[in-house]
């Protein structure tokens, strides 16, 4: 009877400790990618951003949340300026408590 019920202990324990690498797999994944616009507005916004980060001199590489490579698509303007993230679970974080972690950003070092 101990065996029988060790066993489903044991199981019980393997199926909580994958669902929590699963959950913490699932919160950095990339963000899915919306429709894409017409080639006129797709053209504009890529002069736009062109232009905004060419008058950035300083280029953020690392996110500010967990420090990882950014993904240049997960992005949200601040006071003016972008501030990149590696995943959208870091976005979350910096919207909640953003001052937190300017201090991580090279583009409001100055």
């Amino acid at each position: 009877m101990t065996t029988r019920r060790t066993k489903i202990w044991t199981t019980l324990l393997v199926a909580v400790v994958l669902s929590m690498g699963l959950l913490v797999l699932n919160s950095c994944k990339k963000a899915e990618s919306e429709p894409a616009a017409p080639a006129a507005e797709t053209a504009v916004q890529a002069a736009e951003e062109t232009a905004s980060e060419a008058a950035e001199t300083i280029e953020q590489t690392t996110c500010p949340v967990m420090g990882g490579a950014i993904n240049k698509e997960l992005f949200v303007e601040y006071k003016g300026k972008k501030v990149y993230f590696c995943c959208a679970g870091c976005e979350e974080q910096f919207n909640k408590e953003p001052e937190k972690y300017i201090a991580k950003l090279p583009q409001f070092k100055q």
